[in-house]
Formats: structure tokens, C-alpha cells, sequence
């Protein structure tokens, strides 16, 4: 008998198998909207939020600053989203979803929301909440 390799018992390489089997399905969504999937996460990560630096909003998406900042930037000709200067540190932009942004992103998130219970239908209710607030606390250690 042989021993299991070490990615199938590997944390890292099973939440990012995870995240894959999850988002390739939906990401055909992403793309009839005519987003690619860092201009999903972006416009999801600042729907119904305040402003938010740049170098946060790169943070929360998984991104490098500079990537971001020049899709924000991107995203600001489109009318999706808004820069501003940080009243309290001019050093820092701000990015807020406009309106328009808000109605780009809305029908996406209501669709991801019903493509995640579809694809964990296999999990109860109180397991899909106890796998969520394992992994929000295994975020939390970065």
C-alpha cells in the first residue's frame, strides 16, 4: 500500500482545490457579466461598503496594490467605481462602488449566493456555518 501523496492531506492545496471546484462553474457567470474574476472579486468585496483604501481592498482580494490600483482605475472610467482622497491621510485613495457598479454587481451576487447553496447541498445548514466560521477563523491567523 502506497502512502497518500501529500498535497491530498495538504490544507493549503485542499482549500485551493476548493476554492477551484467552487468558482469554476460560476465564474461562466463572471464572464457573461463581462468581468474577469478580479473585477468579480473587487465589485463584490465593495458592494454595500464604505470606502475602502486601496491597499486594503488588495488585501481582501487576494491581489498585489499596484494590480489593483490600476483596475480600480480601470473600473472608475466605467462608472463602476469611485476614487477619493483619504480626508484623514492624503497618501491613501479611497474606492467606493457607484451605483452603477452596485446594479454591474448585484444579479452576480444573488447568483453566487444560489450557485454556493447548489454546490454544498451536500452540507447541512449547521455544517455550511460551522465550515465558514472555521475557515473566517483560519483567515483571521494571517
Amino acid at each position: 500500500m502506497t502512502a497518500p501523496r501529500f498535497v491530498d492531506d495538504y490544507l493549503g492545496y485542499l482549500l485551493g482545490q476548493a476554492n477551484h471546484a467552487l468558482f469554476k462553474d460560476f465564474e461562466a457567470a463572471v464572464r457573461a457579466a463581462g468581468l474577469g474574476s478580479l473585477e468579480w472579486r473587487v465589485l463584490a468585496t465593495l458592494s454595500g461598503q464604505p470606502p475602502m483604501p486601496v491597499g486594503q481592498l488588495a488585501q481582501e482580494v487576494l491581489s498585489q496594490q499596484p494590480t489593483v490600483t490600476k483596475l480600480v482605475q480601470r473600473l472608475s472610467t466605467q462608472d463602476w467605481v469611485r476614487l477619493g482622497d483619504d480626508p484623514t491621510d492624503q497618501r491613501r485613495t479611497l474606492v467606493k462602488i457607484t451605483p452603477a457598479g452596485q446594479r454591474k454587481i448585484a444579479p452576480l451576487i444573488r447568483q453566487a449566493r444560489a450557485h454556493e447553496t447548489q454546490a454544498l447541498q451536500h452540507l447541512s445548514p449547521s455544517d455550511m456555518a460551522r465550515l465558514k466560521d472555521q475557515l473566517r477563523q483560519l483567515a483571521q491567523t494571517r
